[in-house]
């Protein structure tokens, strides 16, 4: 099944990233930021559950102009199984509701198995731009 996020689920979507996400090379995950995100788009939070345990999540994020999807994370024993294509697929369906003409998807450079997902779901790195980050 798949469900969107709520506030209540927080702790466990927390504990579920520290064990199915890339956490390498990016600020640690945060409940007070994960509570903005709900309460600025409390759709943007895609969460598959198997038995009533998180499996997999994705973020839908929808600036209103640029389609970005972030935070794909499936359980190490559920990968595989077709819940992290079940979850872009939701989160596109979401996203082009809303007016989204392109997806692009964050994914770690050295995130080869993230990198390989993406690509399978039909993702391609676009050479001709970079990510420029600073700290808030």
């Amino acid at each position: 099944m798949i469900r969107r996020g709520e506030s209540a689920d927080i702790p466990v979507i927390l504990d579920f990233w520290a064990v199915a996400g890339e956490n390498a090379s990016r600020p640690a995950d945060d409940a007070a930021l994960v509570e903005n995100l709900l309460r600025r788009d409390p759709d943007s939070l895609l969460v598959a559950e198997r038995d009533g345990a998180v499996v997999g999540t994705v973020i839908a994020g929808w600036d209103g102009w640029r389609a970005h999807l972030y935070r794909l994370a499936v359980a190490p024993d559920t990968r595989g199984q077709g819940v992290g294509r079940r979850l872009v697929e939701a989160a596109e369906a979401r996203l082009r509701a809303l007016g989204a003409v392109r997806f692009d998807a964050m994914v770690l450079t050295e995130n080869a198995l993230g990198a390989a997902a993406w690509s399978a779901l039909g993702y391609r790195p676009q050479d001709d731009w970079a990510r420029w980050v600073k700290p808030a």
